[in-house]
């Protein structure tokens, strides 16, 4: 061999070991709400000016999950996500799981003709997006869903889109004080769909990789002590 035994220890078993000890009975989203009973008020997320703490980010999820149930999304429903970074960004995903759902994120730099064939592939009968980005969306989506934050009382506001011929007709504008920010009850479990994502693909096809909670919770605990977070 041309390698070390140390080397090739390291190589494979050191640096390829990612166990961590997670609580095998719960889902991404009842981690979260759990570090939100216990830090409500430190902030959890920050995008250039703008910031949420644990509370705040917790409520708008929940008032996105509450929506997305409405939209028939449960568990391993698949929910296109096609957000530039931003607070809605991290809303959208945590609003997806909390809803029961899968997120399926999506680039919006893409080629058309990539982001035509990851949603045609998943079926994804939502796509949660920007305003700013919906129209590039309207062939692709059933439904699309608008997320926008107010900058100043951090209100979170939901405008829901039905696709038609090259065109898009706004249903309805969701006022955030209709929607409950009570955390939704939990309807999956560890073994159901966190995400799918998709790879560039050997062939040049893209290949969509499947992730269950269980899978998600287990990297994010061993990254939290690896990396001291």
């Amino acid at each position: 061999s041309l390698l070390q035994k140390d080397t090739l220890q390291k190589l494979l078993i050191e640096w390829n070991d990612t166990r961590a000890e997670y609580p095998a009975d719960k889902t991404i989203h009842q981690l979260f709400e759990e570090q939100v009973t216990k830090t409500p008020h430190n902030i959890a997320l920050i995008y250039e000016d703008q910031e949420l703490t644990y509370q705040q980010l917790n409520e708008r999820s929940n008032q996105l999950a509450y929506h997305l149930r409405s939209l028939g999304v449960g568990p391993d429903t698949l929910v296109a996500i096609a957000v530039e970074r931003s607070l809605e960004m991290v809303i959208g995903l945590l609003g997806i799981l909390k809803a029961g759902g899968a997120y399926v994120p999506l680039d919006p730099t893409y080629p058309q003709e990539r982001l035509q064939f990851m949603l045609e592939d998943t079926q994804a009968s939502v796509l949660i997006t920007q305003a700013h980005l919906r129209e590039s969306f309207k062939d692709y989506a059933e439904k699309i869903i608008s997320l926008q934050i107010d900058a100043e009382t951090k209100d979170l506001f939901i405008e829901e889109y039905t696709s038609h011929t090259n065109r898009l007709e706004s249903e309805r504008w969701i006022n955030p004080s209709t929607q409950s920010s009570e955390n939704p009850s939990v309807i999956t479990s560890p073994h159901n769909l966190a995400y799918v994502i998709y790879t560039s693909g050997s062939t040049g096809k893209p290949k969509g990789v499947m992730v269950g909670h269980n899978g998600l919770s287990n990297r994010l605990i061993w990254m939290q002590d690896k990396y001291k977070l």
